[in-house]
């Protein structure tokens, strides 16, 4: 049997991996500066993670949800210390996709509406109402396209304004990244997720803030969305939550309120999910990793500006983007083969970067250094 064949690979075998640094099967060392999709958030098999993991497996690696899990109601305790959203509720999965579909769907279930607003740019995932609300047509089959999703432009209050006015007794949910990350690391102006905030309280619609990428101290503040010192009703998360280990998750209002059966899953919020996160929070807790997070991507982005090559740094924290001209499209691909650096991309032209919190100045000095001789070969 063959892999179904839908991913573009680097021809490059990572056998192992030490904070935001990562080795071939050569033993060549690479700088991790994308942490796989941002999922590296506390760096690659740091000890703690790695001992919560291996004490969790000695002792259970799995039951269902029909039983008592009381890892669970200890990592929602600490994950409401750590983010400041103490009086939220806890639902565990598997995925950032997951999680926005649990959201939609919860959104829907509060209020009974259909419609839900999404903008133009952005990533929600791959499932069915997570693509649904993607603008990329070309990841949507025809059975995932439906009349209930409106997207409007990144950042235009007025049409958001006039969308409520004219449909909102219809809408369900507004959906929307704090910082695109797929679209090319696109912050959300504060005004605009303010005005998201009145218009569903207003209307009664519930404010999804997908929180996957841009979430769990990436940017200095534990939600990105925080920056603009609204609450969202629920926040999607995943990625950086278990640190490489499949963990999902919503936060969700209080105001929402639970039923049985309401939502489901067989594997979320497992126990060594829940170890996994609760190691990551534990890490991030002890080591100040949201002020590492905004201090080292302060110092990355000040210096970045600097480059005449560079058209414009987006981001804050731990998630920026560098877009550049198009003549310089292969910066990526010679930061990778000759100076070993691995970082992301997103359209048009943009070179995305997503270390682990704890990445150092001196690793952050070697890839500024990397970068522009990239830039001046």
């Amino acid at each position: 049997m063959n892999l179904f064949d839908v991913y573009p690979v680097n021809p490059i075998n990572i056998v192992r991996g030490q904070g935001s640094l990562v080795y071939d099967n050569h033993d060549t060392e690479y700088l991790d500066m994308y942490g796989g999709h941002a999922v590296i958030s506390i760096g690659h098999t740091h000890p703690h993670y790695v001992k919560r993991l291996e004490d969790q497996l000695h002792q259970l690696g799995f039951y269902s949800n029909s039983i008592e899990i009381p890892i669970q109601k200890e990592l929602a305790q600490k994950l409401g210390k750590v983010s400041g959203k103490d009086d939220y509720q806890l639902f565990m999965c598997n995925s950032g996709a997951e999680a926005n579909e649990n959201a939609l769907k919860l959104a829907s279930f509060y209020n009974g509406k259909k419609k839900v607003i999404a903008f133009t740019k952005a990533f929600h995932g791959r499932t069915s109402l997570a693509v649904a609300v993607t603008d990329n047509p070309k990841i949507v089959a025809p059975i995932n396209e439906t009349d209930n999703v409106i997207f409007l432009p990144w950042a235009d209050e007025a049409a958001l304004a006039q969308t409520f006015v004219n449909q909102g007794h219809e809408i369900s949910s507004v959906i929307i990244e704090g910082i695109q990350g797929v679209g090319g690391i696109q912050v959300a102006p504060q005004s605009f997720l303010q005005k998201i905030r009145s218009l569903c309280d207003e209307h009664n619609a519930v404010f999804i803030a997908d929180s996957v990428q841009c979430g769990y101290g990436r940017t200095g503040k534990f939600f990105s969305q925080d920056f603009a010192a609204v609450n969202a009703d629920i926040y999607s998360m995943a990625k950086g939550m278990g640190n490489g280990f499949p963990v999902g998750g919503i936060i969700i209002a209080p105001k929402i309120q639970p039923a049985y059966g309401m939502l489901g899953t067989t594997f979320g919020g497992n126990h060594l999910a829940c170890a996994a996160g609760l190691a990551v929070l534990e890490v991030m807790e002890q080591d100040n990793l949201m002020q590492n997070a905004a201090a080292i991507g302060e110092y990355l982005i000040k210096e970045l500006k600097k480059l005449e090559q560079v058209k414009e740094v987006r981001g804050r924290g731990l998630m920026i983007g560098i877009e550049l001209p198009e003549e310089l499209s292969n910066v990526r691909k010679e930061l990778l083969f000759k100076h070993h650096i691995f970082t992301g991309e997103a359209k048009p032209n943009v070179v995305r970067l997503l270390p682990a919190l704890n990445l150092t100045k001196a690793h952050a000095d070697r890839f500024l250094e990397a970068f522009v001789n990239v830039l001046n070969q």
